[in-house]
C-alpha cells in the first residue's frame, strides 16, 4: 500500500533550515548534507559567478559554477519543475 504524502510547503520550508547572508545560501538536505550558494569571484577571468556546492563536514563535494545571468533564469524553471510534478 502506497501512501500519499501530505506535508505542506510549511513542513518543507521549516526542514530545509536555510541561512542566508551577504551573497551566501545554505539549506540543509539531511545527512549531514548541505546545499550552498554563493557568489564568487574569478581572479583569473576577473568575473564574478554563482557557486552551486553539494557540502558535508565543511567540505564540498561536488560544485557548479553559474553565471549569474543565468540565476533568475535556473530559479523559475526549477520553480515550473516543482509545480508541473507535483512538488
Amino acid at each position: 500500500m502506497v501512501k500519499k504524502d501530505t506535508s505542506s510547503e510549511e513542513d518543507t520550508q521549516e526542514n530545509a533550515e536555510e541561512i542566508s547572508g551577504d551573497g551566501y545560501v545554505e539549506i540543509k538536505m539531511g545527512g549531514g548534507w548541505y546545499m550552498t550558494i554563493s557568489l564568487a569571484h574569478s581572479d583569473r577571468f576577473e568575473k564574478e559567478y554563482v557557486e552551486l556546492a553539494k557540502e558535508r563536514g565543511g567540505v564540498k563535494r561536488s560544485r557548479f559554477n553559474l553565471n549569474p545571468t543565468h540565476v533568475r533564469m535556473l530559479g523559475e524553471a526549477l520553480i515550473k519543475f516543482a509545480d508541473d510534478n507535483g512538488l
